[in-house]
């Protein structure tokens, strides 16, 4: 079973909700990632979302832009994300890990060698954001092959028609879009994520984790009462711009946001 469904098996069973991290692999340098990952993990983290940076991040707002910038100004590679994961692995053999990103720089190494080499370092899930289902007939069988998830968003502009699609295809758990815009974006509304997560169980039993807004642990709290997981990334991304040039006080910085988050869902 991929550590991915492992996981969130172990939750529903705990009855606690997945609080799902993301970083931008290589920010602000690579050196730092793994670090990273591990006071996440430290501070409560059920899964690690971790970015891959591209120049072009269209459904990113300026937080998670600005650290695609700082990661390929400082040279990472997807090869170096894949070391980065290897290296986390060495100690941390149960955190499922998830690469999200866009599909140009997977089309530049390669769809098998990508999917080869994502395995091998033990990456478990991956979600292309402008890779939908119609498009992924090439790479998501690749992907199953080296036991992969394929990953897919939901949005509140999705039809159920094409969110049945979306769901059909999809594993591991169901990305939803908590609202019109970008990442960092503003004002979530949490009656209207609940009554869109309730048309989505009707077409999945896939766990469905809400992204997009989740700033503090009043927020986290809110999405998580229900939703199965809930997904931060600018949040914890602006904590890594403010110390960019004190990288040594990252860590503890993320890990007082992700713990709060953490505390918040629990109680």
């Amino acid at each position: 079973m991929n550590r991915i469904d492992q996981r969130f098996a172990a939750l529903k069973e705990q009855g606690r909700t997945a609080l799902i991290p993301y970083i931008t692999a290589g920010d602000p340098g690579p050196q730092h990632t793994v670090g990273f990952m591990h006071a996440l993990v430290a501070a409560g983290a059920d899964v690690i979302e971790l970015g891959m940076p591209f120049s072009d991040p269209m459904a990113d707002g300026p937080v998670i832009q600005k650290a695609c910038e700082r990661a390929l100004e400082a040279r990472t590679r997807l090869t170096d994300i894949f070391a980065m994961v290897a290296e986390f692995r060495r100690d941390d053999a149960d955190t499922p890990v998830v690469l999200m990103g866009y599909l140009n720089p997977i089309e530049r190494l390669g769809y098998a060698g990508f999917a080869e080499q994502a395995a091998a370092a033990g990456v478990d899930g991956v979600l292309v954001v402008d890779m939908p289902p119609e498009e992924s007939d090439e790479l998501a069988p690749l992907f199953k092959t080296h036991g992969l998830q394929s990953i897919f968003l939901v949005a509140p502009t999705t039809s159920r028609a094409r969110a049945a699609t979306i769901c059909a295809h999809g594993e591991g758990y169901l990305y939803y879009v908590s609202l019109k815009g970008v990442t960092g974006a503003a004002t979530l509304d949490v009656e209207g994520v609940e009554r869109q997560l309730r048309g989505l169980r009707e077409l999945t039993e896939l766990p469905l984790c809400v992204g997009f807004g989740i700033r503090d642990g009043a927020s986290a709290a809110a999405v998580g009462r229900i939703a199965d997981g809930v997904i931060v990334g600018s949040a914890l991304v602006s904590r890594i711009a403010e110390r960019a040039e004190r990288p040594e006080t990252i860590a503890e910085a993320l890990k007082d946001v992700l713990g709060e988050m953490r505390q918040a869902l629990d109680d």
